[in-house]
């Protein structure tokens, strides 16, 4: 493919313009900011996402490229036949059907609980998909960065803000001055892996700690103390979608609630929980109970606090002469959620998500959750089994119990990446301290693995990533708690108990 310019990988289009298809009249428009364009030479049509400056050969109305729209199992393409109806091929089996495979009824092999396989979570599968376009969309030649150790965050930061956002996706190649050595890929590693350390270290003030138990990383609202710090969130927005691109680890990772905000997904209170738990239960109790006996004095406001200064904040226009009230305090619970993440931040995640963007189209991300975010940048550690079993503890249960047996050979059967989704699940982060499972955190210091016997076999497992506790029901084999557990770590919003 050609390059239409030095920032894009757009081809030259081709005199006159694309004519209308069979497929186009039976697909409809093509969604806001997309251009269909032919190949110079062969004629092969190829499309222009022109919010992206991207390009690909497949039509984004039949990949699932649309927003919103599931995307197909995978092998699976969409056709269109000659007299306009819509098949599906299964390169999987070298079969055809008229059926959407997303759709009704599957007749293939049903995965955990019943579900279909072609419908389960494949976090590989989307991993190397996303890998793809980001090769396909790599920028030819190499991207020389040379710093010192000494003053690594400042130079990386000089040169990262001088190149054009398009240089960043061209092959790295990092040095360190005064130190001889090639970039075969380790040292770029150790760039991104110190560099993190330096521009998430909350002694900058640009980030803090979620809470005093939780290490996931937010945005410090009093960053505004250092006049330079949009500059600075720009920046770090571009390297860390940089980290994404070239397929490099950082340092430590950032809040679940914080990766939600970078996939655009609506935070819900639950959110809450991990960030600031007594000011999630007492929205709870809002939530639960009458409140119109208890005068609690609220209003459609509230108060903030940075760096010693009280702001006062409406919810809604008048917000502050608005009472809550039994009627109205879903819609309070409702602002006052939204409110809560975005306080005092809002210019540091338009600087931040404007530099991450400049790498990385946010549409490439949209089929991961923030879970698998997290892996992605943070990546997965080798986990101790042993270390891990020789620190859980056991409420109602005990180490003879047959279910925990069963849970300990779940655990050993599973592949690292199943292994630090489990993790993930009950304690909020695929990430092990340095002192091993020992010194594992909960809300009330340190806090071990715990396995509970709760409720019934037909229950699925529940989490309270707070107290690092797992609710195991007293399954009745090895089958239904694999099939349960494994349905369980797969969601993503939380779980019912029946």
């Amino acid at each position: 493919m050609q390059e239409l310019d030095r920032g894009s990988r757009f081809l030259y289009q081709q005199q006159g313009g694309a004519q209308a298809t069979q497929e186009d009249e039976k697909l409809g428009a093509l969604p806001d900011g997309w251009e269909r364009r032919m190949e110079q030479g062969s004629g092969r049509p190829y499309y222009v996402n022109h919010r992206t400056r991207t390009t690909q050969w497949e039509d984004p109305r039949t990949q699932g490229s649309v927003p919103d729209e599931e995307p197909l199992p995978e092998g699976w393409e969409m056709c269109v036949s000659q007299d306009k109806k819509t098949y599906f091929i299964d390169h999987n089996t070298r079969t055809t059907t008229f059926e959407d495979p997303r759709k009704g009824k599957s007749n293939g092999p049903k995965g955990a609980y019943g579900i279909p396989v072609a419908y389960e979570r494949n976090f590989r599968w989307k991993l190397s998909q996303f890998r793809y376009l980001c090769q396909s969309n790599q920028v030819a030649s190499h991207l020389k960065l040379s710093v010192g150790r000494e003053s690594l965050f400042e130079e990386s930061y000089q040169q990262i803000m001088r190149f054009p956002a398009y240089d960043l996706r061209r092959r790295l190649f990092i040095s360190f001055r005064g130190e001889e050595g090639l970039d075969y890929g380790g040292i770029a590693r150790e760039w991104f892996f110190m560099l993190s350390h330096e521009v998430l270290n909350p002694m900058y003030c640009l980030f803090e700690y979620a809470n005093k138990t939780n290490y996931g990383l937010q945005i410090n609202a009093g960053s505004y103390v250092n006049p330079d710090h949009l500059q600075y969130f720009k920046f770090i927005g571009r390297f860390i979608a940089m980290a994404l691109f070239h397929g490099k680890f950082i340092y430590s990772g950032f809040s679940m609630p914080f990766y939600k905000r970078l996939l655009n997904r609506k935070l819900t209170m639950r959110d809450i929980e991990s960030v600031d738990p007594e000011f999630y239960n007492s929205l709870i109790w809002i939530k639960d109970n009458e409140i119109a006996e208890c005068d609690l004095g609220l209003f459609f406001s509230s108060d903030f606090e940075v760096l010693g200064k009280v702001t006062q904040h409406e919810l809604k226009p008048g917000g502050a002469q608005v009472a809550v009230t039994d009627e109205n305090k879903e819609e309070y619970l409702e602002l006052i959620t939204q409110w809560f993440f975005s306080r005092g931040v809002e210019d540091q995640l338009r600087a931040f998500m404007e530099g991450f963007n400049d790498v990385i189209p946010q549409q490439w991300l949209q089929y991961f959750d923030e879970k698998e975010l997290e892996l992605m940048l943070c990546g997965m550690q080798e986990i101790d089994v042993n270390d891990w079993q020789r620190n859980a503890v056991y409420r109602n249960y005990t180490r003879a119990s047959k279910q925990v047996g069963w849970f300990w050979q779940y655990v050993k059967d599973c592949d690292n990446e199943k292994r630090s989704r489990l993790l993930q699940f009950v304690t909020g982060t695929c990430r092990i301290p340095v002192g091993g499972f020992n010194e594992l955190m909960g809300s009330n210091g340190p806090q071990k693995f715990c396995i509970e016997k709760v409720g019934k076999d037909s229950w699925l497992p529940r989490s309270h990533t707070c107290f690092n506790r797992l609710d195991l029901p007293p399954y009745k084999s090895y089958e239904q708690l694999a099939e349960k557990l494994t349905f369980a770590i797969e969601e993503t919003e939380g779980f019912s108990q029946e």
